[in-house]
């Protein structure tokens, strides 16, 4: 178990992807997303989501993703955030978004 504090350190913002690139160097199939997060900037991340989306459908998309993890280096890559998705039985990524457009940057609680 964690406790609220623990929690609240955990900064999940909505932010709507404005660029999805193939990303032939990912060790698993990936794609290299730019997402606007509003006042809290844009910011790349790698996310394993081949398997049910396209790049173009994912444009214009709002993401959820934790903001404030360290930058992680995945092969000539630098991941700026985390986006959150479902894992399902078959290891296929269904993205976390809100059910309405929201205003990118509002966090999750």
């Amino acid at each position: 178990m964690i406790s609220w504090n623990d929690f609240e350190k955990i900064e999940m913002r909505v932010g709507t992807v404005l660029e999805a690139n193939d990303f032939p160097k990912a060790k698993n199939p990936a794609y290299q997303l730019v997402i606007d997060f509003g006042e809290y900037g844009v910011r790349k991340s790698s996310a394993q989501i081949t398997k049910l989306y396209e790049k173009e459908q994912l444009v214009g998309k709002q993401v959820i993703a934790v903001v404030n993890f360290p930058p992680k280096q995945i092969a000539n890559f630098m991941s700026e955030c985390l986006v959150l998705g479902v894992i399902g039985e078959s290891k296929e990524v269904v993205l976390l978004q809100p059910d309405r457009p929201v205003p990118n940057g509002l966090r999750i609680a």
